[in-house]
């Protein structure tokens, strides 16, 4: 077992890591991806204000221990996780003045009625909402600006065409969730609508290569969990037992499609972005400069957009949603290493 690795090179029969002492390379006959997903971020004005989060960050944050306390939080976006982040929130003291939901009523309503074929998430639904009884829950309804001289102190909600503004000392936003594939892309795997394909054993397109949980499509943990279990079953040529779960793994699989449907961006998100807005953090290039470019490729030559320290994992889930913009060219090495151990 290699703890704190970070994989960032393949040679199509060994995968190369850099740890704190140095870099691993790890031989394998058979390979298991379960690279999970991160947060989409989309850019708004005043979006890099100190104590503006993302959702899931400022929750990892908390639970490493820094303090929110009677902090007035606003969380806002779309999915479930914007639940599950303000619920948290409450239980460590923040004031959450408001949960702002992009997904419009009609959607809403109908993914909550589909919950009955997972009556667990029900369940959890509904004891979420129970605790946060008294927080206002606003759907159809974005973050249009956050405003502050040099940190964050209220933030512009647009509901129902009109715009109300919230006082706040934080903003915790996150716009569902991006599927990490990167190294499914470099090693070779096929990519169908974003996610990495698999057959009913979650093999890939890569002999002896499969993927389990987000990557190949946004369901949550127990669609992560019944996938591992399949893919590990498979990989050690158990097939009687990795057949055994496909009927669950419809269910995850049903739900994650609902999810997709459920809180798909609306338009009016594209319209957010000022000139001045910062699109790409890591190179500080912002969207009316972008806005002049028809393609990634030439944006990037141009204004280094994608080409910073994260590599595109914020920017390029945004551009591909501004723009239309997708970028396919994952090259070695897919997180930023020491010279030393390339």
């Amino acid at each position: 077992i290699v703890n704190d690795a970070a994989v960032f090179a393949s040679d199509g029969s060994s995968l190369l890591a850099e740890t704190a002492s140095g870099k691993v390379r790890m031989e394998y006959r058979k390979l298991i991806l379960a690279t999970g997903a991160r947060e989409r971020f989309l850019p708004f004005p005043g979006w890099t204000l100190p104590n503006v989060f993302g959702a899931a960050g400022l929750q990892a944050l908390v639970k490493g221990g820094m303090s929110v306390r009677d902090k007035r939080v606003v969380v806002a976006g779309t999915g479930p996780l914007l639940l599950v982040v303000a619920d948290y929130l409450v239980t460590k003291g923040a004031r959450v003045v408001a949960i702002c939901e992009q997904t419009s009523n009609r959607r809403l309503d109908r993914f909550a009625l589909g919950l009955w074929r997972s009556p667990a998430k029900m369940a959890q639904g509904i004891a979420m909402r129970g605790r946060l009884r008294g927080v206002p829950y606003h759907k159809n309804s974005w973050i249009a600006a956050a405003d502050g001289e040099s940190v964050l102190r209220e933030v512009r909600i647009n509901r129902f065409d009109k715009t109300e503004d919230v006082e706040c000392d934080m903003l915790a936003v996150g716009f569902h969730l991006v599927p990490n594939t990167e190294l499914a892309e470099l090693i070779g795997c096929r990519i169908v609508g974003g996610y990495v394909e698999v057959d009913s054993h979650q093999q890939t397109s890569v002999p002896n290569v499969y993927c389990a949980g987000e990557p190949t499509g946004i369901g949550g943990v127990d669609a992560a969990l019944v996938e591992g279990e399949i893919a590990g079953f498979a990989a050690t040529d158990r097939i009687d037992q990795a057949t055994r779960p496909l009927r669950t793994r419809r269910r995850t699989t049903a739900f994650a499609g609902a999810l997709d449907h459920a809180f798909e961006l609306r338009g009016e998100l594209k319209t957010l972005a000022t000139s001045s807005t910062i699109v790409c953090r890591c190179e500080d290039v912002q969207y009316g400069k972008l806005a002049e470019y028809k393609d990634f490729r030439t944006a990037k030559l141009q204004t280094r957009c994608g080409m910073g320290s994260c590599q595109g994992r914020i920017c390029g889930a945004a551009v591909e949603f501004l723009f239309g913009w997708k970028d396919r060219s994952v090259r070695p090495p897919i997180f930023p290493v020491k010279m030393e151990n390339l």
